[in-house]
């Protein structure tokens, strides 16, 4: 280990809030170390965001060979986990190379905080004493677990299901929210027969019924069994499959598969060693940490971000956190605004979301315009062969500003950022209007649902 033993800004965790946080730190002139308890990058980088992403995005590629030449799933498969830990590690050895020419420190170990200035770092037995000024806490999250249903076995997580060595014949996901669907259709288009069970209505729940008919609709094309309105009880699992036993309609109901995988949410890194307790850092009764527009916590000197605190658990989000809690201890008036952030599933197709929803928007009462557009004959959707969905902006009915925008369809997860930005700087509908897109462009179907909403103002 480093033999550093005092600095400005200690960053514990390193994912998507954490090396950014450090990065930050660093620039803004002050002496950073950052500690990570097993890989650096994260779980976002690992087990997360990317390797899920690359496998999903290798899955389309297999489905849309297996269209034209009947390819090998196995053989795609092997080639597709090659390709994400490639991924995997050139992200890794990226976030590794930025914090060193920023000058920061790395120490690899478990940070436990001794008291409000001191932190212990124990790894392999061995531990090493730092003290700071600063603290930001960026510990993330890991997957709930049922204790119905442990991890284990055939009882699978996000985590396991992004390794396993090959497709498996049958895979039921318990939980029917975005983890769920992502990983539920990446393993459909491989060639699995897939059941995805649901406690709610619905799947994606808190997307608009509109917004989830597109996905439902592929999600049944691609043979996906989706079951609402379940409740699992328990499961059964022997050496080459596991049953799981569900309520519907307060009926008994089972089915079996090669694995099953639980995604029903994640919780807070806020309990073990880290030693919140020990130096009188509360948190709420879900395990969140509180605070205030500039991330800092109640004990001023110590900083939360990420999905250590409450809000949606986005990897942006706690990179967004991470420079505002940096500059914050640089001294800078920094603060939070959360008005728009974008939500993306990567669903086929892609759902993206940002700023209030339609729905949203009428509960607070609101007065506002929707302006709608479909990719159904957007010449570069006819061109891609992927014309299901359309673009909701939804604008303030008086002064024309967009307030939230949802997206279904190709690319939601690109096109998006234009929204957030209109959203962001206060921009109409007019002006999104009068923007000139190049054609032929998914971006044509914005302008053409800000032309929709633009002619039903009241000015």
């Amino acid at each position: 280990m480093s033999k550093l033993e005092s600095v400005e800004t200690l960053v514990i965790g390193s994912g998507p809030g954490g090396y950014v946080a450090a990065l930050r730190s660093s620039q803004l002139g002050m002496k950073t170390a950052i500690v990570e308890r097993s890989q650096l990058g994260g779980v976002c980088t690992h087990v997360g965001c990317i390797p899920s992403k690359a496998l999903i995005a290798e899955s389309h590629r297999y489905d849309l060979l297996r269209s034209f030449n009947n390819a090998d799933s196995a053989a795609s498969f092997k080639t597709a986990q090659d390709f994400k830990q490639g991924i995997v590690n050139k992200q890794a050895g990226g976030v590794r190379y930025l914090l060193q020419t920023a000058g920061v420190s790395i120490l690899e170990g478990e940070a436990s905080l001794v008291d409000e200035h001191t932190a212990v770092i124990t790894q392999s037995g061995q531990e090493q004493t730092i003290s700071f000024k600063q603290a930001i806490l960026a510990t993330g999250s890991r997957p709930i677990e049922l204790q119905a249903f442990p991890i284990g076995g055939r009882i699978l997580s996000s985590t396991e299901a992004l390794s396993l060595p090959e497709i498996p014949t049958s895979i039921v996901v318990i939980g029917g929210g975005y983890i769920g669907v992502e990983l539920g259709q990446m393993y459909a288009k491989f060639g699995s027969k897939v059941t995805i069970l649901e406690g709610g209505a619905q799947v994606l729940p808190g997307f608009e019924t509109d917004l989830t008919a597109p996905v439902v609709r592929q999600l049944n094309a691609d043979g996906i069994n989706l079951i609402t309105s379940a409740t699992v009880e328990k499961a059964v699992q022997n050496a080459d499959a596991i049953t799981l036993h569900y309520l519907k309609n307060q009926e008994q109901h089972h089915v079996t598969a090669e694995y099953a995988l639980v995604t029903i949410g994640r919780k807070p890194n806020t309990d073990g060693n880290l030693g919140l307790e020990r130096i009188g850092l509360p948190v709420t009764s879900k395990g969140f940490i509180t605070t205030d527009r500039q991330c800092r916590t109640s004990i001023s000197h110590i900083f939360a971000i990420g999905d250590i605190t409450a809000g949606p658990a986005l990897a942006h989000k706690a990179s967004y956190e991470a420079k505002i809690a940096a500059e914050a201890i640089a001294g800078l008036t920094s603060e939070v605004d959360y008005k728009a952030i974008p939500l993306v599933v990567f669903s086929h197709p892609e759902l993206a979301s940002v700023g209030l929803s339609e729905t949203e928007a009428k509960e607070n009462g609101i007065p506002i315009v929707i302006g709608k557009a479909s990719f159904a004959i957007n010449g570069r959707a006819l061109a891609l062969k992927e014309i299901e969905g359309f673009v909701k902006i939804v604008a303030d009915q008086t002064s024309g500003i967009v307030i939230g925008a949802q997206i279904v369809g190709v690319e939601a997860s690109t096109l998006v950022s234009e929204l957030a930005l209109a959203i962001e700087m206060g921009a109409t509908v007019e002006d999104l209007a009068m923007t000139i897109h190049p054609h032929p462009t998914l971006g044509e179907v914005i302008m053409e649902a800000a032309e929709n909403a633009a002619r039903k103002m009241k000015y």
